[in-house]
């Protein structure tokens, strides 16, 4: 489906620069794409629900932005090749490919089974795979082009119940360091993005396992406390500057500049402090038959009226970012 025109430049139609990103509808991806609205890009949001991505080009629109939204599903790569053909074919060139698709899944690994991997890399992994080779045949042909893969501190450095989360960011990370080396001297830069928390309300929409409650709740403040947090849209302004100008590396938060260092040069300490974080957080019984799992929003709609009404307080912040960003 499409929400605006083709633009029109004094050579005719479809001429103007187009920026895909992919994983659009809602979130730090959401504001890239009006980041890069704001740059004179014309927009294609890629997503997998129709529904959300009908709700993000409403929701630029009242902000004067036209976008185009196409459904995609990253993992899927027959589907992948087709939108972009199209967007070729039908809107413009392809100038700048970010990869921002991801999910969330957060709990123990004695919660956790092969299943939530298989999602995890299908989309955070592969999705960057079938994306990139997907523009890179009509990239080469023009001899330029940015792409961005937004993987995340995860991929830098396994957090405690993020394993498959962490699992795929780092192939992602390892893939998108490797493909710029691939591409020196085509044209086309290759940047990898680290960010750390961004307050963008997706602890709403993040899945839980195990002791869903616990989880919930140490996820959710983490993901909107300042102090460990940043204000997604600045983040969004890092990273499409750094895509524009072709930066290997792009980190957003202290957090994400420093944790990897400490875990280099001291490895055992960061494994300690990595060690010790996971024996604080909640448990879940290895020989249990019971996997509970549950989205953020519905989790919290569980909780009692007190314990709700005080993480909504403490959550504010990342609340209002659900609103901003289609969370």
């Amino acid at each position: 489906m499409s929400s605006s025109s083709v633009r029109t430049t004094a050579d005719g139609p479809g001429l103007a620069p187009v920026a895909l990103v992919a994983g659009a509808s809602r979130g730090l991806g959401l504001l890239t794409a009006r980041e890069l609205h704001h740059r004179g890009y014309i927009p294609v949001l890629g997503a997998r629900s129709e529904t959300e991505l009908r709700a993000a080009t409403d929701q630029l629109a009242r902000d004067g932005i036209s976008a185009h939204a196409k459904v995609m599903d990253v993992g899927d790569v027959e589907q992948v090749e087709a939108v972009v053909a199209g967007v070729e074919r039908e809107i413009g060139p392809i100038e700048v490919l970010l990869c921002v698709a991801g999910v969330i899944q957060v709990g123990p690994l004695t919660a956790l089974d092969r299943a939530d991997f298989v999602q995890a890399v299908d989309v955070m992994l592969w999705g960057p795979i079938n994306t990139a080779l997907a523009v890179l045949p009509a990239m080469r042909r023009r001899g330029h082009g940015r792409i961005g893969i937004v993987s995340s501190v995860g991929g830098l450095i396994s957090a405690p119940h993020l394993l498959p989360y962490s699992t795929a960011k780092h192939g992602a990370v390892g893939f998108s360091r490797g493909l710029r080396s691939e591409l020196a001297g085509t044209g086309i830069s290759v940047t990898t993005v680290a960010p750390g928390l961004m307050r963008t309300g997706s602890h709403l929409r993040a899945q839980f396992r195990g002791d869903l409650r616990r989880e919930y709740a140490w996820f959710a403040t983490a993901a909107t406390m300042p102090v460990l947090s940043m204000d997604a849209a600045r983040a969004a302004r890092r990273i499409v500057n750094g895509v524009l100008k072709g930066r290997p590396v792009v980190v957003t938060t202290p957090l994400a500049h420093v944790a990897p260092r400490v875990d280099a040069l001291a490895p055992r300490l960061g494994a300690g402090v990595l060690s010790l974080t996971a024996r604080l957080l909640p448990t879940w019984p290895a020989d249990s038959a019971d996997r509970p799992r549950a989205e953020g929003w519905q989790v919290e709609e569980q909780l009692a009226p007190g314990p709700r009404t005080l993480l909504r307080r403490l959550t504010t912040l990342g609340r209002r970012a659900a609103v901003r960003t289609n969370e």
